[in-house]
């Protein structure tokens, strides 16, 4: 204030003050001469200034210095992510040579940025409040790096180096298993290394962050995640993939064929079965039969209670309809003992696949021919006699039911073909990629599935997709499920189009609340009663008049919440709630005839899972990414 001078205290100070010793003197008088030193006020304020000077001099050279190791930092982490893409090429087309220099490459980009932030400027400031957190993270993002580059990357570049894949496919030959068994502990190693990043990243506080820090830190810790999802996934792999190949002792697993022209919860009809002997490798397909060949089970086997509410008790009964619950471990497990029941032989395993899983790994051996009294019989029928990837579905899920009228013979086609198809795969045709990419993509369909009677094993597959289960490790927590099961006693399943999609409502009393809609339409021609055979439209055997298609849907909604409502076309109607393994389910009969469409909608409600819900599917004869549609958001005020 403009008074601020009067209240200086030595502005107060008497005059009687001043010391006696220091005489008054004129105006232009000079300073006593035994008196020269400067006042003690001036002695006090140079050094001072001084050192004030000083400190705003090194301050700034430090920023200075901070900002050229910051420049350091960034340029060297941004040429690492471009090798990155490098190095995906080289590895697509196998080139081991390259890849282990670019593997080298990195690791020098993202040392040459950890020892930026080992500088003593950049370690003094990053002990500082207001700047040092972020400090501190890009310090970490630069550690992740090199981690992920020493201890992942590296290491797996070399195993890749190491396994000549070619050989570690299927042939007539006995597969090398060994050198994936000494890769084993290599792989793990990255995958933990790479997760304690990802850990370390996740666990720094981005409240406090600068916003050019926080988002490269949230990159960072996407990559990662993702990363250590493949890694733990190979690691798996590694681990349990020599054994369940057969590298100690031959493997035997019950191979059954979805059909999905007939739906069932886990793909469709188990209609075809054979047994896959696996050694060192090595495939061949043993004895074959089917479904309806293993007859009743009597006493039948015991069932889970919760799914016996939902199922009956036929899950028991059945090898058709084992698969009727959409919990693979629990359906497989049931099939292997009517089988051991039925044949008195034990299997290690049971693997199912469907006509779309057959066709893609068609995609990579290419065609296949029928051979012998299977081609004669072929071609007395109608039937292709060469399967390819562009008409092995519609062959076996459409043709051979209207062209052959003996379930028996229908199976015995069916059989034919998957012999024939394991025989490509075992001859070693094809190119690994291909087949690789083929296998692949099925598994993540839910295409593929594979249990294990071998607890240890069981537990690892559990953890994925693959193994099918329906809660457990490879649930994500806000996940919604649909499956179909047929309920007309036919093979009309091919000609029914469906479309899933989730809607994300608004939220009511804090917690999420989802919709999901699925639709439905029967696209067989307006007199399928009469122009289809009997066996594909049932002929109302079981009560649905010929040509229109059963359906029971089920949903399934994430653990803790609740099936609040369901409608039908948009009206609201009844529906049976169940529980099954902490998940609510929903169920509705359906009953379309043709060229009908009908829509179903369950909202559930009381969702405590905050993340991002995401969807699985019943695998049917359509592309999934015709049937998921994307997300809904509602408009919420």
């Amino acid at each position: 204030m403009a008074s601020s001078r009067l209240d200086v205290p030595w502005s107060r100070a008497p005059l009687t003050m001043v010391p006696s010793t220091i005489k008054p003197q004129d105006p232009g008088s000079a300073v006593p001469s035994e008196d020269k030193r400067p006042p003690r006020t001036k002695r006090r304020i140079i050094p001072f200034v001084v050192s004030s000077v000083c400190l705003v001099a090194l301050a700034g050279a430090g920023a200075l210095w901070l900002g050229v190791q910051a420049s350091i930092i960034d340029k060297e982490l941004n040429e690492a992510t471009r090798l990155v893409a490098t190095l995906k090429d080289q590895i697509a087309n196998d080139d081991a040579l390259k890849a282990a220099e670019t593997a080298d490459h990195i690791r020098e980009k993202t040392a040459a940025a950890t020892d930026a932030t080992r500088d003593p400027v950049w370690t003094l400031a990053a002990s500082l409040p207001g700047l040092g957190p972020n400090l501190s993270a890009v310090s970490e993002v630069a550690r992740a790096a090199d981690d992920v580059a020493t201890l992942g990357l590296r290491p797996l570049v070399s195993v890749y180096s190491s396994l000549d894949w070619d050989a570690l496919l299927p042939s007539t030959e006995a597969t090398d298993l060994k050198p994936l068994q000494t890769a084993s502990p290599s792989v793990s190693a990255a995958a933990q290394a790479v997760r304690n990043s990802a850990d370390r990243l996740g666990s720094i506080d981005t409240s406090k962050l600068l916003p050019q820090v926080t988002e490269p830190l949230n990159r960072a810790k996407d990559e990662l995640h993702s990363v250590t999802g493949t890694l733990d996934a190979a690691a798996s792999a590694s681990r349990i993939a020599p054994g369940m190949l057969g590298v100690e002792a031959p493997r035997n697993y019950l191979l059954m064929i979805q059909n999905n022209a007939e739906i069932r919860a886990t793909g469709g009809i188990p209609g075809a079965l054979a047994i896959l002997t696996i050694d060192n490798g090595r495939l061949s397909l043993g004895a074959q039969s089917s479904a309806g060949e293993v007859g009743v089970m009597a006493p039948p086997l015991p069932v889970e209670a919760e799914q016996q509410a939902i199922y009956s008790a036929r899950l028991g009964k059945f090898m058709q309809d084992v698969n009727l619950s959409p919990d693979f471990p629990s359906a497989a497990a049931t099939a292997q003992q009517m089988w051991e029941r039925k044949t008195g032989q034990r299997v290690d395993g049971v693997i199912a696949i469907d006509p779309i899983a057959l066709s893609y790994i068609l995609k990579a051996t290419g065609p296949v021919q029928l051979t012998g009294a299977e081609a004669a019989a072929s071609t007395q029928l109608g039937l292709p006699t060469e399967l390819s990837h562009t008409n092995v579905v519609s062959t076996l899920l459409s043709d051979v039911y209207s062209k052959v009228e003996q379930p028996r013979d229908q199976d015995a086609y069916f059989a034919g073909v998957a012999q024939e198809i394991f025989s490509a795969l075992s001859d070693g045709q094809g190119d690994a990629d291909g087949l690789v990419k083929g296998l692949t993509r099925a598994s993540e369909e839910g295409r593929v599935l594979v249990w294990s009677r071998s607890a240890d094993e069981q537990a690892v597959l559990a953890r994925y997709p693959l193994g099918g289960a329906i809660s457990g490790p490879s649930v994500s927590p806000a996940q919604f499920g649909v499956y179909f099961n047929d309920g007309t006693g036919a093979k009309m399943d091919y000609y029914v189009k469906r479309t899933v999609q989730l809607v994300k409502e608004c939220p009511r009393d804090g917690y999420e609340e989802t919709t999901v809609r699925i639709t439905s339409t029967n696209t067989a021609p307006v007199d399928a009663a009469t122009a289809l055979p009997a066996y594909v439209t049932g002929n109302g055997h079981f009560g649905v008049p010929a040509g229109s298609v059963q359906t029971n849907i089920l949903a399934y909604g994430p653990v803790q919440a609740n099936v609040e409502t369901a409608k039908v076309d948009g009206r609201r109607t009844d529906f049976a709630p169940y529980l099954h393994s902490n998940r609510p389910v929903g169920v509705i009969a359906v009953v379309l005839g043709p060229g009908e469409s009908t829509t179903v909608e369950f909202t559930f409600g009381k969702i405590v899972q905050h993340t991002e819900p995401d969807l699985f599917v019943t695998p049917t004869v359509q592309a999934v990414k015709d049937v998921m549609l994307p997300i809904e958001n509602a408009v919420c005020g």
